[in-house]
């Protein structure tokens, strides 16, 4: 089974032959570490995401959680797993020792991790999630919150969300109007009383674990009792289900509300819901409105602190995306070598009297299976590629090689959650073609990669909010300086190509790429209209990514070198894939960007 979830032999050359995995074992963090270390933690992930995880992915999706107006009723089996997860000690692999945690290096991890996604994506997110909130509260809180609430989260014993969205503003922020108002001190910093409701929270309310820890963005009201206006006057507040007593004793019911579940196209195992803050329908604590909550970070320090989770989210998106496609193909893969399905075709046309051949002998099914391994294994080795960027940074002590990494990840974060979204989704959707009829029949699994997959583009900031975040942000921050810490990458990847025997004519093909993206971005920004330069800046993100991807490719191809075998044969396939059929898309995209074209922006609501 685990060879229908992810390729071993693809992680190894990712993480060995490519990424120098070991490498990091020089720095004082992982210098307990190595291969072997390694080696056991993507076999204990593998093991537990075949016999915890994958055999309820299906029964999930079709018992999906339910909520008879006192408790969220889910399956057993997803409290099981979860629970299973808790006792290998995954759920804290990179953390610190002091913390109970392995001190892995985070791209192992993230490896790791991959095999649960594609095992169930909709069971490893309850994971997840608290693993973003446990990250985030270790960057802002103090000592006795992280004490309190992030070391029960690290054994598993409570879960975590993050809560941004709220009905009337949806991803706009600075448009929320949850209240949170000063209600003195607490022995776990300043307290608050928070109201308002919260929509799409995912893992918001269940019995999976004694405690859930809910990150609330809220709004602290001025002197004068108005909310500020904006993002500037939003703080975050960590509101647990129970408050806690001071020996870490669960206390009385919070006024945390379940108001309702959303039923969703994919994703169903993770419930997701509205959830009600201060309303006091059922609980008061202490006899007194609101929800209690604890300041997290400065005041109206807020979103700067949200965004710590929401970037570790976005790649945690990226690579959910990732590995619902990596299995998506490899179930296709093994479908089109065994299905028999039409007949050889010879000089004279199809001989009737021959045996029937495999689909995969179908030249057009190549072509499928193809795109889709150029999709995933591209999509995977970027996504290990950010993580390995941020064990870089963790072990860095030069302070302005540290602050480039940063900025590289930044630049690099947008790519990591959207590309998967979007060309994983793909790959999804042609392993559904390949199985033909099957494929959207409940029979096979390809038909809940695709509609799981779906929520990827939307999940943790849409496709659209990548792009102005790229374009409108991420390139022109410090003057470029991200755009040229990448450029100085994927150019220094180029140079050793281009002295590589059949890898010159891919080195020229991205770096006349490379180039072109550098010269539209500057136009665009010199159209004195930012409006006008943000319209069309999602066919950026899209020609960005590819253009991120082909380095990727180019770089496995330098790893496979001139290695023998038929997985080396393949990993140069993908890659010849890769810059013939690909990569030539962004040049339109290009094209159309430098035009600095105003259809869309120009199209009228009365036009439509």
């Amino acid at each position: 089974m685990s060879e229908l979830l992810l390729s071993r032999r693809d992680l190894e050359f990712l993480l060995h032959e490519w990424l120098d995995v070991a490498s990091l074992t020089t720095a004082a963090r992982f210098a307990d570490h190595g291969r072997e270390t390694f080696d056991a933690v993507l076999d204990t992930a593998a093991r537990l995401a075949e016999e915890q995880f994958a055999p309820h992915y299906q029964k999930s999706d079709r018992n999906e959680p339910r909520f008879d107006g006192e408790r969220v009723h889910l399956i057993d089996e997803v409290g099981t797993a979860l629970r299973a997860l808790a006792s290998t000690g995954l759920m804290s692999a990179a953390q610190d020792y002091a913390r109970g945690g392995m001190q892995l290096p985070k791209v192992v991890e993230a490896a790791a991790t991959t095999y649960l996604y594609a095992a169930n994506v909709g069971t490893t997110a309850y994971a997840m999630l608290t693993h973003g909130n446990a990250e985030l509260l270790l960057a802002h809180a103090g000592p006795a919150l992280i004490k309190t609430f992030v070391e029960p989260e690290l054994a598993g014993r409570f879960f975590g969300t993050m809560c941004l969205s709220e009905p009337q503003a949806g991803s706009s922020l600075s448009d929320i109007t949850t209240r949170a108002e000063p209600d003195g001190d607490s022995p776990f910093g300043p307290r608050f009383r928070v109201t308002g409701n919260k929509m799409w929270i995912s893992g918001g309310d269940h019995e999976l674990s004694e405690n859930i820890v809910h990150l609330v963005l809220a709004k602290v009201p001025g002197a004068d009792g108005k909310l500020i206006p904006g993002v500037r006057g939003i703080s975050l507040l960590l509101v647990p289900k129970f408050l806690v007593n001071e020996d870490g004793s669960l206390g009385e019911r919070n006024d945390v509300e379940l108001a309702g579940i959303n039923h969703k196209m994919g994703y169903r195992g993770t419930v997701n819901c509205l959830l009600n803050f201060g309303e006091g329908t059922r609980h008061q604590p202490e006899g007194r409105a609101g929800a209690i909550g604890y300041l997290v970070g400065g005041l109206h320090q807020g979103l700067a602190c949200m965004f710590h989770m929401m970037n570790n989210a976005r790649i945690g998106v990226g690579l959910g995306a990732v590995a619902l496609g990596y299995t998506g193909y490899l179930h296709a893969l093994d479908y089109a070598r065994n299905r028999p399905q039409g007949r050889p075709l010879g000089a004279k046309g199809k001989d009737p009297t021959s045996a029937q051949t495999k689909i995969i002998n179908h030249a057009d099914v190549r072509r499928m299976l193809l795109a889709q391994k150029a999709y995933v294994e591209g999509g995977l080795a970027f996504n290990l590629y950010c993580a390995r960027l941020v064990d870089e940074a963790e072990v860095c002590a030069e302070e302005a090689k540290h602050a480039d990494l940063n900025l590289l990840l930044d630049i690099l974060t947008p790519i990591a959650k959207s590309w998967p979204s979007q060309w994983c989704l793909a790959a999804n959707d042609l392993a559904i073609q390949v199985h033909g009829g099957y494929g959207y029949t409940r029979e096979y699994k390809v038909e809940q990669f695709y509609r799981d997959n779906r929520l990827n583009p939307i999940h943790e900031g849409t496709h659209g909010i990548q792009a102005l975040d790229l374009l409108g942000r991420k390139v022109v921050m410090h003057d470029g300086a991200a755009f040229r810490l990448y450029a100085g990458r994927v150019r220094a990847s180029i140079a050793r190509a281009r002295t590589t025997k059949g890898l010159d004519e891919y080195a020229a093909a991205l770096d006349a790429r490379l180039a072109r993206l550098a010269e539209v971005t500057a136009q665009l920004w010199r159209a004195g209209d930012a409006q006008l330069t943000l319209a069309n800046a999602s066919v950026y993100l899209e020609a960005f990514g590819h253009i991120a991807i082909a380095w990727i490719w180019l770089e496995q191809a330098l790893a496979a070198g001139a290695r023998n075998g038929d997985f080396y044969d393949g990993k140069r396939q993908a890659a010849r894939y890769f810059f013939a059929w690909e990569l030539p898309k962004v040049d339109s995209q290009l094209d159309l960007l430098a035009s600095l074209d105003r259809t869309t922006l120009d199209m009228q609501d009365a036009w439509f």
